[in-house]
């Protein structure tokens, strides 16, 4: 699946407005530092499963999008990158997996779903989703080891669910920083992470170098490491932006300036990898992916709830941008290709450790605080192979039933 332009399909389109509202089967969930609306396929209408371009137009309706004022008032998105999401998720039709799991990043102002990449977050709430709408079979009590195939990008994730009384055990003492309440802890666990030769946009190192310069317009030239590993991501060092390392949301999403000087370099770098024909198509069609992220070294900060994060506890500081804005925590795939890129020497990120590079699992400071993330990798026959990365996070349901659409976006007006 793919970005798709469906202005042809937007709301504005539908002249003849159906009276009668379609009732369809959703659960509304959050997964670490995310929130989406989780289907099945066959939770949707007949009539769109089939039809991409038609499902793609009643997944935004759900969500209220696209929504020129920004707000997604009249449907299940909260406005921001984190909470403008959809999943889809089926029993795999693989031998090696439970569950095949698709991801779509919804824009909430442009008619634009972009299904080319993964979501760390949402991730760790497909497995229980999947538990509790009887799509794979779990023990009564203690772990239960869900295989996902994540279909977007072709990627295999092991997800360990506590399970309590028969159910998924949702509540806990796992505080997981970016989310307000404690809840159980989820581990995931990303296998073979890194993109490979002839996989979309090329090899974990699309350029095969782990340090590329590109000319990118206002900016001139900036060193960068392009890696596919979780996500596409693009990491420069936050000095080479003119930024420390240490902002918060308002610093960057209140400045027009410098998010469309951040475009202009993710556009850029999307090129780059062979993910985009040209940097206006990359901003057009491909929002979710790559992301762009920038590293500094520990520093001490005050968080988005104003608890301080001292130097001490963290190995880096780091922010990620998504969907056009900084995001508020650090997206999950983002800390997986972060910690793949700290771990194979000459990268961005991997240079500020210095030449012993990390050690085990890093601590990343990022808006909300603080997290933890580790990948396994190897030099073979002088290419660079990761194993697995590692994280934790938590999930839980907020609703379970219907949510409704008007019945213009199961049957379209022709």
């Amino acid at each position: 699946m793919r970005a798709r332009n469906l202005a042809h399909l937007c709301p504005g389109c539908f002249m003849n407005r159906s009276s009668r509202q379609i009732a369809v089967r959703a659960t509304y969930m959050r997964g670490g530092t995310s929130k989406g609306v989780f289907f099945t396929p066959e939770d949707l209408p007949e009539a769109v499963r089939d039809a991409p371009a038609l499902r793609d137009a009643l997944l935004m309706r759900v969500v209220g999008s696209p929504d020129p004022y920004g707000k997604q008032i009249d449907g299940m998105g909260g406005a921001t990158s984190s909470t403008s999401k959809v999943v889809l998720v089926r029993r795999s039709h693989r031998a090696d997996c439970d569950v095949d799991y698709w991801f779509g990043a919804v824009s909430v102002e442009r008619p634009v779903i972009d299904w080319s990449g993964n979501c760390g977050n949402l991730t760790a709430a497909v497995a229980p989703f999947a538990i509790t709408r009887g799509l794979v079979e779990a023990p009564a009590e203690g772990r239960a080891v869900v295989r996902i195939w994540q279909a977007n990008i072709g990627r295999k994730i092991i997800a360990h669910v506590p399970m309590q009384g028969g159910e998924v055990q949702e509540t806990g003492d796992f505080e997981l920083d970016g989310v307000s309440f404690p809840a159980a802890e989820i581990r995931l666990e990303f296998l073979d992470p890194a993109a490979e030769e002839g996989s979309d946009g090329g090899a974990m190192f699309p350029s095969g170098r782990p340090i590329d310069v590109l000319e990118v317009p206002g900016l001139g030239r900036i060193e960068a490491t392009l890696i596919d590993a979780g996500n596409p991501t693009i990491f420069v060092d936050a000095a080479a932006l003119g930024f420390r390392g240490t902002e918060l949301q308002p610093e960057i999403n209140q400045d027009e300036a410098v998010l469309a000087r951040c475009e202009s370099l993710r556009a850029c770098g999307a090129v780059a990898m062979g993910l985009a024909r040209t940097a206006g198509e990359a901003t057009e069609s491909r929002p979710h992916t790559p992301k762009l992220a920038f590293v500094a070294p520990p520093t001490s900060f005050t968080a988005s709830d104003g608890r301080r994060v001292e130097a001490e506890a963290i190995d880096l500081c780091a922010r990620i941008l998504s969907m056009g804005k900084l995001h508020h925590a650090m997206t999950g795939t983002g800390a997986i290709a972060l910690a793949v890129a700290a771990a194979i020497p000459g990268t961005v990120v991997s240079r500020l450790f210095g030449a012993g590079g990390p050690r085990g699992e890093i601590r990343i400071g990022h808006p909300s605080g603080r997290l933890t993330v580790g990948a396994a990798a190897a030099c073979l026959g002088g290419a660079w192979r990761v194993e697995r990365a590692t994280m934790s996070r938590s999930a839980r349901r907020l609703m379970d039933g219907y949510v409704f659409v008007p019945g213009d976006y199961v049957h379209p007006p022709r």
